[in-house]
């Protein structure tokens, strides 16, 4: 086959057929030091291949300057850039491959369509504040952050190009006389001192950046890159055309001295005093009235593509970026077996006809966000120094208990046909139903791990003995130490009548799993399964669960074991999912990480559904139905996802805390009901809303 051809003046103008394995299928862009390619996998998936000029691949310096931007990119967080798929910087013409984002430059946005009004230069703001928090906690300086540099994705910015970013601790030195970067976003240290340029220069950056979103041009202009760095270094900014909210957090990201600049964080601790929050709604798909039509239903995509809606009433930018970026942070994976039992009912009872929406504060205003579960038709709830029931029909309260000072350690579990919850302390109070009265306590110290069944309770202690007990009577059923474990984990799951022991095996590698019968403790099989194993479902005589990186703890692939045939089918995600909680519906498994990837794997075809980053960090357990993935992040929202298409269905108003700087830390998943799911947010509130129809949400 021959070789591809480009169009137009680029001295390369016939194009390489493949970069490894990727077929290049056309040109994206030219820079300096290479091409960027829309390429496709052997699977279909598209990708954004970067293949250096054949006049730099001879340069041994540059080659080193591409290792390292490769490595660079590998290490910073995949929700503010894209994950690397692959790359080979020692090939005759060195390339990268990362994840194919589609959108406009930041550079191309102004340039099309003018400044950008205040509430988009917050949401701009405050995504790569984020970004560069990011960047950062993994030890790299960007150092060439510019408009050019940031890709207006549908879901936020993306930070893209690590061509001249550094880690902490490269081996590669800045070399003395030659200055490395764009001068209009260049700080003074890059100007005065370019061997000690740390994260500070990337605050800068940021302040110029945000400047040039507002005004179309740098707070430093001239045509002369040597009157702009004499301006950056000795004149202040030009900040007329910034919003007045906003010009003076700018002028902060702009002081001389780096010492003087403020943090990511601090950055968006300010943005949120002048504003309630980011308004992340911008990337989500906008809420129709009851007279709008609903959306053409898009077809569903190939397996293994990106799939990501462009929301109504939005337009659609033209152009498009290469997004060159990403690798693993360290990461690890956060359930609770009682958390798992509680979230619903194997058969939620329904709601009658004629469901109306509803939001109630049963705990208080800005009491932090209740928990609850389904369960004997009720939302059983726990809240500040209180346990409560309420109508899932409209939200009334049912009973409400009080316990003074009482601090829950999770949601509320219907187990013995009793409320189930336990304090910080180790408290366990058995709670009736239907009138919240205690019926039975029980101290269990702070030591021993709990999980709930159906009708047992099992605790695990430090010497390894798992026990068994009745958790309607409180009566000791059995105790044992299971054969082939340490301490082990245990894991149940409301849709399979058994519980799952793992624990790290001996090399290091693999995981021993053992099914047991809650009741008697009997072991009904064990196994040794490859990989460093976390349990996040089970039933019909299988158990998926998530393959963690046995270093940095990051998600590679969704595993499933079928007991029955002693067969494993194992799904690698198309990039590696940081600090992971899934949830599991029928073969499709939803993993979602905590800088908002969001992957669906179905075991049953052996093959990811889709990928989706939705940009909503430190989000909750997941949860799902037939139509769409559930699950709230921290500033209150409740989220929707469509199951087969991986588009945005809708979301609700963010509900934050109303003390200005507190971010929930940990955010309860959301329940659901027949038709209808009930979610908690951080101002206290309940609610409960259709969950046929999120775009009316």
């Amino acid at each position: 086959m021959a070789p591809q051809r480009n169009t137009g003046p680029d001295t390369e103008a016939e194009l390489p057929e493949y970069a490894g394995l990727y077929r290049l299928e056309s040109q994206l862009g030219s820079g300096g030091m290479g091409v960027v390619h829309l390429a496709r996998s052997a699977s279909g998936l598209k990708l954004a291949v970067k293949v250096v000029h054949a006049e730099f691949a001879r340069d041994p310096e540059f080659r080193g300057r591409f290792r390292q931007e490769v490595a660079a990119a590998r290490r910073v967080s995949g929700a503010f850039t894209a994950p690397v798929v692959d790359a080979d910087p020692e090939a005759d013409r060195p390339w990268m491959a990362t994840l194919f984002i589609p959108g406009a430059t930041l550079a191309e946005e102004v340039k099309r369509n003018g400044s950008m009004n205040a509430a988009q230069l917050r949401r701009l703001m405050a995504g790569l504040a984020e970004a560069l928090r990011d960047i950062h906690r993994v030890g790299v300086v960007h150092r060439d952050l510019k408009p050019s540099n940031v890709l207006l994705a549908e879901n936020g910015p993306k930070v893209i190009d690590f061509g001249i970013s550094r880690p902490a601790d490269s081996e590669l030195r800045t070399e003395t006389g030659k200055l490395i970067g764009t001068p209009p976003f260049m700080a003074p240290e890059q100007f005065r001192r370019p061997r000690e340029v740390g994260p500070a220069a990337d605050i800068f950056a940021l302040g110029s950046v945000i400047v040039h979103a507002a005004t179309g041009r740098g707070p430093f202009d001239s045509d002369s890159p040597y009157v702009v760095a004499y301006q950056v270094v000795h004149d202040e900014p030009d900040l007329s055309g910034v919003p007045d909210g906003l010009a003076p957090l700018v002028l902060r990201c702009l002081a001389k001295e780096p010492e003087d600049r403020p943090t990511p964080d601090e950055l968006m601790r300010e943005l949120r005093s002048v504003a309630a929050s980011y308004d992340t709604q911008a990337f989500i798909p906008a809420q129709r009235s009851g007279d709008t039509p609903p959306p053409e239903r898009p077809r569903t995509p190939e397996p293994g593509k990106r799939a990501v809606r462009r929301p109504r009433g939005r337009t659609v930018l033209a152009g498009t970026a290469a997004v060159l970026a990403v690798g693993g942070l360290v990461a690890s994976v956060h359930w609770t077996g009682t958390d798992r039992v509680a979230r619903s009912e194997a058969h939620p009872r329904p709601v009658a006809a004629g469901f109306t929406a509803w939001r109630k504060a049963p705990a208080g205003e800005d009491g932090g966000a209740p928990r609850c579960a389904f369960g004997t038709g009720k939302l059983l709830c726990t809240g500040p120094g209180q346990a409560f029931a309420l109508d899932p029909r409209d939200g009334a309260v049912l009973w409400r208990r009080a316990f003074a000072g009482a601090r829950w350690s999770g949601t509320p579990v219907l187990s013995g046909g009793l409320v189930q919850v336990r304090d910080q302390n180790g408290h366990v109070r058995a709670l009736d139903p239907d009138s919240g009265v205690t019926r039975r306590q029980q101290d269990l110290g702070t030591d021993t791990a709990a999980r709930y069944t159906p009708n047992m309770l099992l605790l695990t202690r430090e010497d390894g003995r798992v026990t068994g007990v009745d958790s309607a009577s409180g009566r000791t059923r059995w105790s044992a130490r299971p054969p082939g474990h340490g301490r082990p984990r245990v894991d149940s799951f409301p849709t399979d009548p058994l519980a799952y022991l793992t624990s790290a095996a001996d090399d290091g590698r693999s995981t021993d799993v053992s099914a047991i019968d809650p009741g008697s403790g009997a072991v009904r099989w064990s196994t040794r399964l490859k990989g460093v194993l976390v349990p996040v479902g089970a039933g019909n005589g299988a158990v998926s669960f998530l393959d963690l990186d046995p270093v940095y703890g990051d998600t590679r692939a969704v595993v499933r074991y079928s007991a029955g045939s002693g067969t494993t089918r194992r799904v690698p995600l198309p990039a590696p999912n940081h600090d992971s909680r899934a949830t599991v519906r029928g073969d499709l498994v939803f993993v979602l990480g905590s800088d908002g990837a969001l992957d669906a794997v179905d075991t049953g075809a052996d093959k990811p559904l889709w990928h989706l980053e939705t940009s909503a960090s430190r989000g909750s357990e997941p949860v799902a139905d037939d139509r769409h993935v559930y699950f709230s992040v921290a500033d209150g929202r409740l989220l929707a996802v469509d199951v087969r298409r991986g588009g945005f269905a809708g979301q609700t108003p963010p509900r934050p805390r109303a003390r200005a700087g507190q971010v929930a830390t940990d955010v309860p998943a959301p329940v659901l009901g027949q038709d209808h799911v009930y979610a908690t947010a951080p101002d206290g509130t309940v609610s409960g809303v259709d969950a046929r129809d999120p775009s009316a949400w």
